[in-house]
This record gives C-alpha cells, structure tokens and sequence, in this order.
C-alpha cells in the first residue's frame, strides 16, 4: 500500500484530500497505520522522563495521529454523503476498533499524570489544557481498573449501536418512499417535479427526508396520499426504537459510571448552558406560548378546511390559509430560486458584503462525486483563506438532512487553511435548472454560517479550530447567518426569475415578510417534542429500562406538556438520527439554545446598521475567529456588549 494516499499530507491545493485517488481498499489499512501510529506517539509521551510541559505534553498530543485524523475525516465524510455496501461493511468494523483506540489515549494512566502536572501562563494555551483536562475526566482517567474496563466494554457497544442505528434508518428511508404508478396521485407537483420521480419501471418515488413532516405534504392535494406519506414517515425504521431504547440505558449506566445522576446532566455540564436546571428553566418558557399558539392554528386549519384536520392535513391548509391570509405561495417563489444564483448572488454576494471575501470556482479541483463543486475563498486583499466545497443535491446513498463539516482544519500549528463542506439534500431534477423551495433557501444560509465559522479560525491549535465549540453553541453562527436570506440588498441580488431575470416582485416580497411568523407554534412544538423527548431518554436513571419504547415516547411528551395528535415531534425516536447517531444526544436543545443568541445578535446588526463591513469585521474578530479557543459566552459578550436575553427569542417566532 505504498501509494495509499491517506500515508502523506495531500500535495493539492490546502490539502484538499485527493477524492480521485482514494479508493474503498485504502480506507482499513490507513486507519490501522494511523491508529498504530498514533499508538507510539502518544506512548512516548506518557514515557518521557522529561518534566512534562506544555510543548512536549500538550503540543505534542495535538501533532499526534496525522495519518488517522486525514483517514477518519475523508471516511465520514463519504460514509454520510455518498456511501457504499463496501464503505457501511468497513464503518461497521471500525467503529468500534476507534472506539477502543480512544480509550486507550483517554484512560492512560501514564499520560493523565503528566497532563496533570502541566502549566502555562499563556490564555489560549490555558484554555486547551483545561479542555485537555475535562477530556480525559469525562473520558473516566480517575476511574479503577475495573470501572475503566466496564467504561470500554459501553463504549464500544456503543458505538457499534449507533452504526447500526444509522444504517438502518439509511435503508429504511430508501425502502419507505412513497411510490406511486398514477401520476394523477402526485396532482399539486408541477410537472418537472413529477418528472424528476419517474423511474425507468414506469412508477413514481418520492423519497423521505429525514423528518415527520415531508414537504409534499404541503403541496399534494389528494388526502389519501398525504395520509400514506404521512404514515410512511413516522413509521419508518421500526426496529430502531429497540436500538434506541438500549441506548439509552448504556448511557445511562456510563454517565453513573462518571459521577452523574444521567446522560443529560454529564453533556449539558460540558455544555455553555451548564447545568440540567438551565435547560429546563429556557424550555420551559417556551412550551405554554409555543401550546397556545399552535392551538389557534388548528382552529384556522379547521375552519379553512371545513373538517376536523389530522396530522397529515396541516402542511397543506397550512399553505391555504398562508394564501387566504397573506395571499402568500411558496411555489410562487420557487421561480425566483435557483441554486447557483442563491449561492452565488445571495450566499456569496452578503459574505462579501459583510466580510470582503470573494469565491473563485475551481473546476480542476473535485470531490467524491460529479455533484460536489470546489471554491477557493480570498480575503478582500487576495490573500487565501481556504476552499468551500458544495454538495447540494439528495441521493439514496446520502444520509438526510443537511451539515457541515471540516475536511481541513485551520491551524497555525500546521500551517494548514480551511476546507469546509456544505451537504444539502436538494432534489435534482431530471432537466433544467435547480429551483429551491424558501426554506432552501433559508437551509443554504444557515449552513454557510457554519461554514464560515470554519473559514474564519484563526486559532494555532486544531483541537479548537473552527466549528469546535460546544454543541449548544455550534449552531449559533449559522442561525444569525439566515437573516441575511431576506436581507432587502441581498434579496434583490438573488430573488430573479430563472428565465426572464426579473426581479421578485415587490409584493411577493412583503408577504414573506408578512407571513415569516406565520405557522412558529406548529414549528416550535414539533422543534419542543423532539427537544424534550431526547431529554426524556437521557434523563433516564441507571438501571431504568424502557420495555415498550413507542409508550415512553407517548408518555414522555404528555408529561413535558406537548403531546399533542395533530403535531408529533419533528424527528420520532425511530428516526431520531441527531441523538442515536449524530452526536446530539442530550444536545438538541442546542438549537433553540442557540438561537437565544442568534436572535440578540440579529438585534445587534439591526441595531447598527445591517450589512455592513465594520459590522462584519466585528463579528468575525470577536467571534467567529475564535473557534473553541476561549469560553463561548466570552466571545458572545465581546461581540454583544452583554449578557443574552430569551426577549429577542420570544418576539420573533411571534410567541410574546
């Protein structure tokens, strides 16, 4: 294997790993050098007779498992995006073997001593130790023997639970799609969306994404198949409850293992939210408003339909009284949508308004698959930042939903700029151009908000570069990137008829502003049943079993106050990839948590002036080149000039 490509650093442009060259027999022989390799760095480090210091012992972690780091981070990358019956047969079988090798680097005893006996002067340096610290405690360095070896045995189980969890939702999406042979079926598609269902049998397939809700439910006008998607959706990967339920309990077990009454308050006191308390005080707030109005959208849905509405019903008289009140129509917009223009003359186009940057596509540079384009990113004096490589479109072998991810990590230690990824799960059409549905629109913002907290670090350690901030905090970047969608320059850049250029016109304008808050209690109690139905299943105490996992969801949203028949959780515990597969667990109130801040800061723009260079300037000093490298609530009050308040939250999803 002399030639695998993941043995040296990528001679392409900022080391973007070489997709042309890598092939799936690469993949298990470069992860068993990189975790060997890894292996004898990291022994010689515990084995120095030398006073540890900072350099030798911290510094020297963060030079350890090059090999590994560049293996595991093309491997997921194309595991989530563009997966294999190879690449899910390899993902099983190393899945637990890095969990194992973590565990041998967080429970040396050897290494955990000297960490111990490091200290520095230096901020940022005092930061990454202290993060270093929390890591190997949380990880059980202080546990005994017998306690580290019952932390290794839930560990790997595990991890080999969460792979199963996510390849059989990943199979059970693909098979549950709705298909139909009758075209009429599908009558309030228009015809290039019907067009792009059609398979070579003659059938039409419309896939599900990754949420109870699917967006034909609001378009499709025959109620029989609205209810068989709708069903379709909820009831999809049924065998993931028993996966789910179990763990949960291991979670549990591991998180008493640790000190901690639960799974919920051993994540949250790494979180900036701190404590279980915190979290719940926040929701709380947020569930009485979020009923009410929820309840008085259902009398309008009733009313505009003329029957009681099922779940099923909502999305589509939703769109009715959307029309009837605000004479607003999503499709009506699509038009004014295409993919490349919105990226870019809208994404791109506010970016550099804000931040000088200009984006330069890179055709000789490619990714894993014929969808992916690569941009190079400049700062506004032509100096080079990093690239931004794009997946826009959904594929049967792409896991749903949408993220972003780094493929390179800024770090002055290595010397190395930024590659970050957004992933999108976009339907392409059969022909013609690409149009995008509002929330799109709205998805492609929000992740390259993400994406520019990756460009922007400037951090000299890769531990906290970029994104690498706790998980209540990851999503508020990409949140306060969404206002510029509808910012009036930045809309009028982009919002132009795909055939005639025109601009929208004016008044489709002022009814997305009108209706903007339009339907949040049915948003915010799906988003509210999924956020308290993880923390139901990670509030579990050790020892507790769940026997009959589809009764403790049912009785866990009625005892948090939103269960409620005609709105389910946004994501159901069968497909709840989030937490049993995506690293959430305990975590998904990191986005309302999130957008705390988000909605302060969105204030602060407003407030001084919008789209400005000195305001973008701002924000990316204070903020966004921080990564990980100083406490978050830190970096928010040096932007914000205070502490965050839930007021800003509350008015604008109109729950005041």
């Amino acid at each position: 294997m002399a030639e695998n490509p993941f043995f040296a650093p990528s001679d392409l442009p900022y080391e973007l790993p070489p997709f042309a060259e890598i092939r799936e027999e690469h993949y298990l022989p470069a992860f068993e050098r990189g975790m060997a390799e890894q292996l004898e760095e990291v022994e010689a480090i515990a084995g120095s007779s030398e006073p540890p210091t900072f350099e030798n012992t911290i510094t020297a972690l963060e030079r350890s498992g090059r090999i590994l780091d560049r293996t595991t981070t093309v491997f997921f990358s194309v595991a989530s995006s563009n997966t294999t019956d190879g690449i899910m047969e390899i993902e099983k079988q190393i899945s637990p073997q890095l969990t194992r090798h973590s565990d041998a680097i967080l429970l040396n005893r050897r290494l955990w001593e000297r960490i111990k006996q490091v200290t520095t002067d230096d901020p940022e340096e005092s930061w990454l130790l202290e993060k270093y610290r929390q890591d190997f405690i949380r990880a059980g360095a202080d546990l005994s023997e017998p306690q580290q070896e019952r932390l290794r045995e839930l560990n790997e189980e595990l991890s080999r639970l969460s792979t199963e969890f996510a390849q059989s939702l990943l199979k059970a999406t693909t098979e549950s799609a709705l298909v139909v042979t009758d075209p009429k079926e599908l009558d309030g598609f228009d015809e290039a969306k019907i067009e792009s269902l059609r398979k070579d049998d003659g059938t039409y397939v419309l896939p599900l994404l990754n949420f109870t809700a699917q967006p034909g439910l609001s378009q499709l006008t025959d109620r029989d198949v609205r209810r068989r998607l709708y069903e379709l959706s909820v009831g999809r990967a049924p065998g993931n409850f028993a996966i789910a339920a179990k763990m949960a309990a291991l979670r549990a077990e591991r998180a008493a293992l640790l000190g901690f009454p639960n799974h919920a308050a051993y994540v949250v006191a790494d979180q900036t939210a701190k404590t279980v308390e915190a979290v719940e005080e926040m929701l709380g707030q947020l569930v009485g408003p979020a009923m009410r109005n929820a309840k008085k959208e259902a009398e309008a849905l009733a009313e505009q339909a003329g029957f009681p509405i099922e779940p099923w019903d909502w999305p589509y008289y939703t769109e009715k009284v959307r029309q009837a009140r605000y004479d607003f129509d999503d499709a009506a917009m699509r038009p004014y949508f295409e993919l490349n223009r919105v990226y870019r003359d809208g994404v791109f186009f506010a970016a550099t308004k804000l931040y000088g940057i200009t984006f330069t596509e890179r055709p000789d540079l490619g990714g894993y698959h014929p969808d992916v384009t690569v941009f190079e990113v400049s700062n506004e004096d032509g100096s080079p930042l990093g690239l931004f490589v794009l997946d826009p479109y959904a594929r049967p072998n792409k896991r749903g939903g949408a993220w972003m991810n780094n493929l390179v990590d800024q770090s002055f230690l290595f010397g190395t700029k930024p590659v970050v990824m957004n992933n999108l799960n976009v339907t392409k059409p059969a022909s013609g151009p690409t149009l995008l549905t509002y929330d799109e629109v709205t998805t492609a913002f929000h992740e390259f908000g993400h994406a520019l907290h990756g460009l922007f670090s400037q951090v000299r350690y890769p531990r906290v570069s970029g994104t690498k901030v706790p998980r209540d905090f990851v999503e508020y970047p990409s949140q306060v990137n969404e206002m510029w969608a509808t910012w009036p320059e930045v809309l009028a850049n982009y919002a132009k008829h795909h055939e005639t250029g025109e601009p929208m016109p004016a008044e489709l304008v002022e009814k997305l502003k009108a209706a903007e808050t339009f339907n949040q209690g049915f948003k915010t109690v799906e988003y509210l049943a999924a956020t308290l139905l993880d923390w139901a299943w990670h509030k579990l105490a050790p020892g507790e079993t769940v026997e009959d996992p589809e009764a403790f969801e049912a009785a866990a949203l009625e005892a948090a106050g939103v269960a409620y028949p005609l709105i389910r959780p946004r994501y159901r515990t069968n497909y709840f990839a989030h937490i049993f597969s995506g690293g959430y667990a305990a975590g998904y109130y990191s986005y309302i948590w999130s957008e705390v801040l988000d909605a302060e800061s969105v204030e602060w723009f407003k407030e001084n002036g919008g789209l400005t260079r000195a305001n973008g300037d701002h924000f990316r000093r204070e903020l966004l080149s921080r990564g990980g490298s100083l406490d978050p609530l830190t970096a928010f009050k040096n932007f914000r000039g205070r502490e965050p308040g839930i007021g800003p939250l509350l008015a604008r999803r109109g729950l005041v």
